[in-house]
């Protein structure tokens, strides 16, 4: 008996595999659920209008700028700026002052600013107003406590992209991209790893069909799939949640596959390290879901967390696919406001597929 669990124990420290899923996967779970579950706002961009430019106007910036939760981003000099700086999907929040603001505080006693913040992840939106009218509240309560006056600002809001604040807004942009993520990827990996479990993957090895032809053959049937689970998908969000569809279809229908074939390329690179369906499996779900989940923005705004996550975001297609499908569907955004996510999404699409290619020429 002793004998037997110390093979056991040999075995298990032999398979690598065995071991990231034994202990790589729970610390890279704890690691990412405690440093990415917050909602905290950090280092959020924002943008400034100021009509008026003087004294009190140019204190409330300061005062927002030099708190922990905010950077200026941009000083704007027209309406017509606001959209086209939300556009681009970095600043989260535009503040735009009334002409004569310091006067009208003083000698009016009511001063007007305008909070906009970019709706389409509503509770960061929420987040966002409620962050910067305490601040202007604070800072109304010093003004007039050290010049004794009566003064205040109202602040009128205005939520752009998801007026309502409807949550529904924020969540079929990532359900999209979990979907599409995960039906794509492991479906692919499951179904070559079933075939070299079965035998049946080293008869095409050397049979003459190159790998290309063998990668194309496993992907194409699962393109058309998963392009029918998009649209399907697309379909509920119309007509059941009530999702815009505004904007431009069918560069969206490009962009969605291009993600498929991506995802798809991706599975196969897991199939070529995993040697049974249970591993494809268990790599595609916790490779894939929990970093799809926490690191693409979907739920938990990127800004938010540590530096360091920040940069591994960077690396996850499906915050890129996010940002796409919310500039198209909520922003009406055209190829020239996601041409950036475009290529990253290209360029993991080609670096998938190469390593793809090579494993299988490997093996062969």
């Amino acid at each position: 008996m002793k004998d037997f669990i110390i093979k056991e124990f040999k075995q298990i420290f032999r398979d690598y595999r065995s071991m990231v899923i034994l202990f790589g996967i729970p610390i890279a779970q704890v690691l990412l659920f405690g440093f990415a579950l917050t909602m905290d706002l950090n280092d959020v961009h924002f943008a400034v209008l100021d009509k008026s430019k003087d004294e009190y106007s140019k204190k409330i910036v300061d005062k927002i700028n030099s708190s922990d939760y905010f950077i200026l981003d941009q000083n704007l000099n027209s309406e017509s700026e606001i959209t086209k700086i939300f556009e681009k999907g970095i600043v989260k929040e535009v503040i735009v002052f009334e002409s004569n603001f310091t006067e009208n505080f003083i000698k009016k006693g009511t001063a007007n600013l305008q909070i906009i913040a970019d709706a389409s992840d509503p509770n960061t939106a929420n987040m966002l107003v409620n962050y910067t009218k305490a601040i202007v509240d604070n800072f109304q309560q010093t003004i007039v406590t050290e010049n004794s006056l009566k003064g205040i600002v109202i602040p009128q809001i205005e939520f752009k992209y998801n007026s309502e604040l409807k949550s529904v807004f924020m969540f079929v942009p990532g359900i999209i991209t979990i979907i599409l993520m995960l039906v794509s990827a492991m479906m692919t990996s499951i179904s070559i790893a079933r075939e070299k479990e079965l035998g049946t993957m080293e008869i095409l090895l050397v049979s003459p069909i190159k790998p290309i032809q063998i990668i194309v053959g496993k992907v194409l049937p699962y393109v058309l799939l998963s392009f029918i689970n998009f649209m399907v998908i697309l379909i509920l969000s119309f007509w059941v949640f009530g999702m815009p569809m505004d904007g431009n279809m069918f560069l969206l229908l490009v962009e969605a596959v291009l993600y498929i074939v991506m995802s798809l390329a991706l599975g196969i690179f897991i199939s070529t390290v995993s040697n049974s369906q249970q591993t494809a499996m268990l790599l595609s779900m916790f490779a894939l879901l929990l970093p799809t989940i926490l690191l693409s923005g979907f739920i938990f705004p990127i800004e938010n967390m540590p530096q360091i996550l920040q940069i591994l975001s960077n690396i996850m297609p499906s915050k890129w696919f996010i940002i796409i499908v919310k500039s198209i569907m909520l922003k009406q955004g055209s190829f020239i406001d996601v041409w950036k996510e475009t290529l990253i999404l290209i360029s993991f699409t080609v670096f998938f597929i190469v390593l793809s290619i090579k494993k299988f020429k490997i093996r062969l």
